[in-house]
């Protein structure tokens, strides 16, 4: 009778070990899950416009952006077929890349040139964009700047691509439309 109680104390012992297992495990996988939900909401918050869609006029294409909570039109994009998150940027001259995003997006660093920007004189390299596309609407041999110590993801959308386009500001939206 002895020798079954003792195993009986034992499975049960391992039974309690287990079940806590599974509950600590279980607590780690919530709190995993409830973090990817935020990280999801404030990507959200930060770039609305995750998935941009042309609407298609008499004679115009368009793209309406929703402003995020800092005041700002991001927005996803493509240069060179590749994903890249945009923000409207009517104080930049140029199109402005991080460094960082060089490789990335296949570019080629043509002659250096300092530049003046929000945080201070730095140097810029020259680059030339074989595509860049806002939603359905494509520009071809774009140029663009490589800009050392950008330490954001955001490309900064200039005047010299904006200047293809209408835009018109309401409320909280920003309308880009392209006439053909």
């Amino acid at each position: 009778m002895n020798g079954i109680s003792t195993q009986l104390g034992a499975m049960e012992h391992s039974t309690k070990k287990l079940g806590m297992m599974f509950t600590v495990a279980g607590w780690i996988l919530g709190f995993l899950l409830l973090a990817l939900v935020f990280a999801r909401i404030l990507d959200q918050q930060n770039n609305p416009n995750q998935s941009v869609s042309t609407v298609l006029g008499a004679g115009t294409q368009e793209i309406v952006l929703q402003r995020n909570r800092s005041g700002h039109y991001i927005f996803n994009g493509e240069i060179n077929h590749q994903k890249i998150t945009f923000l409207v940027d009517t104080g930049a001259t140029i199109t402005a890349i991080p460094a960082h995003l060089q490789q990335k997006l296949g570019l080629k660093a043509g002659q250096a040139t300092s530049v003046s920007t929000a945080n201070g004189v730095t140097t810029a390299y020259l680059t030339r964009l074989d595509q860049l596309a806002l939603g359905d609407i494509q520009l071809n041999n774009v140029n663009a700047s490589i800009i050392e110590g950008m330490a954001v993801d955001e490309v900064l959308l200039g005047m010299n691509v904006l200047k293809h386009f209408e835009m018109i500001q309401r409320g909280n939206h920003l309308i880009i439309r392209q006439y053909q």
